[in-house]
């Protein structure tokens, strides 16, 4: 591992990596990073031969790392779409007009939601100026008959909406989701709001969607149709947008939705299986150079039929390092051919690294290389099916060790049985990803005999009843586990060091495993002060019901007119696993009065009932849209805020804003605003 670290390679993707945190949260102009990157290079280039080749190593490194962070910063200030002059928020007609007229092309079909059908989208023309960028577009469900596809050009006069934070603590954040995504407004349309134009150009993306379009109607003729064609496309062809939500969670339960993803896993398959087929080319001249480009070429190939997709370009970027390792007889060396992968990867695509498929991805194959081969030494099976058996185990250990931090830390759950789906699915995917590819050559030249048709949709059918009966063991599925970024950080330093430690046993290694312990307690002690020194008081934000939580450290009460309302339903789920709160109470009962950091909140709700004598301070938090003359109100009781959640009519809002402000008192709006919190 130390050799690993002093690899050129990984201190350069170290420093690059640095670069581009630095440039993703300070906005440099492109006109400054530039001069700088560029008197770097000179002043590297002047050192260099002004000491006649003979710069020092200090000199030499502390440059050469200053140039990759300014790299790394220019990488992603270079394709940030908003330091670019032709990007439509940039351009005049966009501030200037309110509903300027947009010409869109549709670049990529997103999962569909109850009411819409959503799509990303290139804005390229606002009014008569030719623009880039990307939006989000809705489309509503009962103005579409799924007839929008890939390069498809809509013209549209709609404002343009910036995407919104989440109005709850905690909750998913959308709008940070898309902005790494270089996302920041939506439109949303109904048939009357938009029209259909002709193609303008058949993009590459483009191109690949009419592949799979054509496969897909093929398949379809084939008998293959709802779960088993949604889940043949997660597969084989890179797209899970038809996959079902139940199915989804099935996969995600049994800890198995990284084979309904073109990863590694598959294209390691891929790539096992073209080696083999190619393998007889290596008996002629320069036969092993011809093999390996065809690899990757049919690699690169099968990338594109599959969209080109974050996931897809890794894997594919990635297994084409390790095919030329394996070509040059260097698989000894997997971690730098890994590292070179994930160097250019990151420099020519530096949003990648805030994508977290990408992060547990390379996560995974780091830990699989590291960690399994120093699990499987532990035994040694006498028998060959319990060898190979072994190994998959160690295999799917080794990966969940390396990416379990990371995977509580941003879905709050652990599958206890992702060993036994692994080792019963695992071992027949690369069949059954064989079985599909000659499934669609035969079904596209329509000779696909119906038996191999019927056995192939039995198997899809079989392996989505074993993952849903693994999903539904309910008791091995932990859930809402909240985890804090530094004790993801803490946790993996441990990992770290503790299998240096097993390495190599050694004095110096025991005090490192102890300090990554102690450093562990500390910052559990620390949350924990935290967590039980906290109170607040939070009005959440939810259309249509009320919502009030209290907190006394570790305790919380909520108060809701809703008795549907529990513990698992949002917002309050994602507030409970922010804060690592498990004591929690529900409460029904009307109560008007709730008293907090010496202030009285008085809610007022649909009934319109309240004393009208309270002791001051006095905050009203208005609920249900009650009809009430809130002039008055104000003039009678004088309180210091009023508060308006999202069970309220908006049209009332806007008149009780209004009259604060006449009245010159304090008005919040969760559903402007977001969620309510007064902190003790």
């Amino acid at each position: 591992m130390i050799k690993f670290l002093k690899f050129v390679p990984v201190q350069l993707t170290f420093f690059l990596i640095f670069g581009i945190l630095v440039g993703k949260h300070f906005p440099f102009s492109v006109d400054f990073v530039a001069e700088i990157l560029l008197f770097l290079i000179l002043l590297f280039g002047i050192v260099y031969y002004s000491s006649k080749n003979k710069i020092s190593t200090i000199s030499f490194a502390f440059l050469f790392f200053a140039i990759t962070i300014f790299i790394g910063i220019a990488s992603i200030t270079f394709q940030k779409d908003k330091n670019k002059t032709n990007y439509f928020g940039n351009v005049f007609e966009f501030s200037k007009s309110s509903n300027p007229t947009a010409y869109l092309q549709i670049t990529k079909t997103l999962k569909d939601t109850k009411y819409y059908n959503k799509f990303e989208a290139a804005v390229i023309q606002l009014n008569k100026t030719k623009t880039s960028g990307k939006i989000l577009v809705n489309i509503q469900k009962d103005s579409i008959n799924n007839t929008l596809e890939l390069d498809d050009v809509l013209l549209t006069k709609v404002k343009f909406k910036a995407i919104l934070k989440p109005k709850n603590p905690y909750t998913f954040n959308y709008k940070k989701y898309l902005e790494n995504k270089q996302i920041f407004y939506q439109l949303t349309l109904s048939k009357k709001q938009y029209k259909k134009l002709p193609k303008q150009r058949i993009t590459l993306n483009g191109f690949a969607f009419f592949i799979r379009k054509e496969i897909n109607k093929s398949l379809q003729k084939n008998g293959f149709k709802n779960e088993v064609l949604a889940v043949i496309n997660a597969l084989l062809l890179g797209q899970r947008n038809f996959v079902s939500s139940d199915l989804l969670k099935s996969y995600a339960g049994a800890g198995a939705i990284h084979i309904l993803a073109v990863s590694g896993l598959h294209i390691g398959i891929l790539l096992w299986l073209l080696t083999w087929l190619f393998k007889p080319l290596h008996y002629l001249k320069n036969g092993k150079t011809i093999a390996l480009i065809s690899v990757v070429i049919l690699l690169w190939m099968y990338a594109v039929i599959a969209g080109l997709s974050a996931s897809v370009v890794r894997a594919v970027a990635m297994f084409t390092a390790i095919a030329i390792s394996l070509n040059v007889n260097r698989l000894s060396n997997i971690y730098n051919a890994l590292v070179i992968s994930m160097f250019f990867l990151l420099l020519f695509h530096p949003f990648y690294l805030f994508d977290v498929g990408f992060q547990l991805s390379y996560l995974a194959v780091f830990s699989i290389v590291w960690i399994q081969p120093k699990l499987v030494d532990l035994i040694k099976p006498s028998y060959w099916i319990l060898n190979k058996l072994w190994q998959l185990f160690t295999v799917s250990i080794a990966a969940q060790i390396g990416i379990l931090p990371l995977s509580i830390y941003y879905f709050h759950q652990f599958p206890g049985l992702f060993f036994v789906a692994n080792l019963i699915i695992i071992p027949f995917l690369g069949i059954i990803l064989i079985a599909g590819i000659i499934v669609i050559l035969l079904s596209i030249f329509n000779i696909l005999p119906n038996f191999i048709a019927e056995i192939y949709n039995f198997i899809i059918n079989f392996m989505n009843e074993i993952v849903a009966f693994i999903a539904n063991q309910h008791q091995f599925l932990i859930q809402n586990i909240s985890i804090t970024f530094w004790m993801m950080i803490a946790v993996y330093i441990f990992i770290l060091v503790f299998f240096k430690f097993f390495e190599k046993q050694n004095f110096k290694r025991v005090v490192l495993v102890l300090s990554s312990i102690i450093l562990i307690q500390s910052i559990f002690i620390f949350q924990k002060y935290k967590l039980q020194t906290t109170n607040e008081l939070i009005v959440f934000n939810k259309t249509k019901v009320s919502i009030i939580g209290i907190r006394s450290g570790e305790d919380f009460k909520i108060y809701t007119s809703n008795n549907k309302i529990d513990k698992y339903s949002e917002p309050i789920k994602s507030y409970l696993i922010g804060n690592g709160i498990y004591n929690v109470v529900i409460s029904n009962q009307q109560r008007k009065l709730l008293a907090f950091n010496k202030i009285n909140f008085l809610r007022i709700d649909s009934l319109s009932l309240y004393p009208v004598k309270l002791k001051k301070p006095v905050a009203i938090i208005l609920q249900k849209s009650p009809k009430i003359n809130l002039e008055r109100l104000l003039k009678t009781m004088h309180p210091t805020l009023i508060i308006a959640d999202g069970s309220n009519f908006k049209s009332y809002m806007v008149n009780w804003k209004n009259t604060c402000i006449k009245n010159k008192t304090p008005f919040y709006s969760t559903m402007q605003k977001g969620a309510y919190k007064i902190v003790d």
